[in-house]
């Protein structure tokens, strides 16, 4: 089937199952997949050629969340540092982490030990958070989420980068430090940031090589992507935008969106013309939505499927 549309550029991060248990997105087969169920997966996902495992992170949800959000939550760079373990080539990737209610030394620490033992497959997607209940139980003041994760991210690259690290802030401040080991990757890992709000773009285009969105409607993403490199503080680094199918069926506040797309089986045809749709809009890697399965093994044949029918026709 020929296409009328570059697709070049676009790349599939894989879907692990039971990583999270949205109302809007679970399905009870999931419940049963395991630590070690995870670890072969991601071999195959590795074998059959995705380009990324990404681990969302919850550190507590407040009861009044659970019905819409889950319980079910990792803590995003032990389960990383898991499945890098258990692969070889694939990277490993947040989705997101949330930076600002964890100190930036750690951090730093965590992401560059991933990526040293890995041969540099470690990268990050932080977000700021969005559930004030988890910042009032960690006691970290959400209204200052947004200074911290700017001091934040300026704090991790220099540890990252700096030979003789220093760093002089509101919120940390280090020097006459030693950090290592420093990332394999070079500069450093790559940073991307997930979220909508303004800030965040600005954010974005000082410090990211990949943007996120949650909330962005697809047909809105080219004006933010513009957004973000009018800035003029822009360093010209972004280089990903991820959208995920799925993404329509999640609103905010995790609550249930009317996508039905987004949650049906789709012939090889459908995916792929919405593929190319979103890499016109400036898409360059994405997941697919998991369409109603009886159990893991039908979840098996249906990621077999993909890396036959889909990877092909968009690589």
């Amino acid at each position: 089937m020929e296409q009328s549309y570059e697709t070049g550029r676009m790349k599939l991060a894989f879907t692990m199952p039971n990583m999270v248990r949205l109302k809007a997105t679970g399905q009870p087969w999931e419940r049963g997949i395991t630590g070690a169920d995870m670890q072969n997966l991601a071999r195959r996902a590795e074998t059959l050629g995705f380009a990324m495992i990404c681990v969302p992170e919850h550190h507590i949800i407040p009861d009044a969340h659970v019905d819409l959000s889950g319980a079910h939550y990792f803590s995003a760079y032990p389960a990383m540092g898991f499945l890098a373990g258990a692969t070889s080539s694939i990277r490993v990737n947040s989705c997101i982490a949330i930076l600002p209610v964890q100190h930036p030394i750690i951090t730093a620490k965590a992401i560059s030990t991933i990526d040293w033992m890995s041969g540099g497959r470690a990268m990050a997607t932080f977000g700021v958070g969005w559930l004030k209940g988890e910042f009032d139980l960690l006691g970290i003041p959400f209204h200052e989420r947004g200074a911290r994760a700017e001091e934040y991210l300026q704090a991790i690259i220099a540890l990252w980068t700096q030979d003789d690290p220093q760093f002089e802030g509101r919120f940390v401040s280090f020097r006459d430090v030693a950090f290592e080991p420093k990332p394999i990757t070079k500069p450093h890992p790559p940073i991307w940031l997930g979220g909508d709000a303004e800030p965040v773009l600005r954010r974005a285009g000082r410090y990211a090589s990949g943007w996120w969105p949650f909330l962005t409607p697809p047909d809105a993403i080219p004006a933010r992507i513009d957004y973000i490199k009018s800035q003029p503080d822009y360093a010209g680094g972004l280089n990903d935008v991820f959208y995920g199918l799925a993404s329509a069926r999640v609103g905010e506040g995790h609550a249930v969106q009317a996508e039905p797309l987004a949650g049906a089986k789709m012939s090889a045809a459908a995916i792929i013309d919405r593929l190319g749709g979103l890499a016109r809009l400036g898409v360059t890697i994405s997941g697919l939505p998991v369409p109603p399965l009886p159990s893991a093994s039908a979840y098996d044949d249906y990621i077999a499927w993909v890396a036959e029918a889909i990877m092909p026709a968009i690589a």
